[in-house]
């Protein structure tokens, strides 16, 4: 059993991620901005406001974890991916000031940087639309800072080419920076099997210090 601290529960890969580690048995604190949207309750579960962006509030509700789970900017709109840097900016500092004690740091992350064929990523491709694409090269930015964390463990976790609500198989392939695909050349991942990836990755770590990614 973790205790996990899950920053930006309320967000569409958040609430699956909760929803999947209280599932397993973990305890979860659910970092919000608003209470009153979460939406549920559980014996495991705990709910608190914070501010990302604030490294003294982040400190508050990362102390005594195990894990802190960053769901900052996983597709809820261009305010919430705007913030993706920054905040893994204010997680990492909060977590440095904690010392010793700090917890492991997962990000979610994106698919856009992963390598599709040497020298081209997924965000070369021809015909991927805008709003996509700055998503994908927000992520690329924090997953570009993180990469110059050597004091605190951090591990991102990149989706599929497509990742949408669907059905928990429990089954997933793993990857590290080039893009996982099937038979069929298709990279896809349903957000439950993406959080079954993320809590096996708290339960059972193979990644520290680097990003990996999950496909079918």
């Amino acid at each position: 059993m973790a205790r996990i601290s899950i920053i930006g529960a309320n967000g569409s890969i958040g609430r699956v991620i909760t929803d999947e580690a209280l599932a397993r048995g973990h305890q979860v604190t659910a970092v919000v901005r608003d209470t009153a949207k979460l939406g549920r309750t559980h014996d495991d579960l705990r709910v608190e406001t914070g501010d990302v962006l604030d490294p003294a509030d982040v400190a508050r509700v990362a102390e005594h974890r195990d894990v802190v789970v960053s769901a900052v900017g996983g597709g809820d709109g261009a305010g919430h991916v705007r913030l993706i840097e920054p905040a893994l900016r204010s997680l990492v500092t909060a977590l440095r000031g904690l010392g010793g004690a700090a917890p492991r740091l997962i990000a979610v992350g994106g698919a856009g940087s992963l390598e599709v064929m040497p020298g081209m990523r997924l965000w070369d491709m021809p015909g991927l639309p805008p709003e996509a694409l700055t998503v994908m090269h927000a992520h690329g930015v924090g997953l570009d800072y993180l990469r110059t964390v050597s004091d605190v463990r951090w591990t991102s976790l990149s989706p599929a080419a497509m990742i949408d609500p669907g059905v928990r198989t429990g089954r997933y392939r793993t990857g590290g920076d080039r893009l996982v695909s099937d038979a069929t050349r298709q990279s896809r991942i349903s957000t439950e099997d993406y959080a079954v990836a993320l809590i096996d990755e708290i339960e059972t770590p193979r990644h520290i210090g680097r990003r990996f990614t999950v496909a079918y």
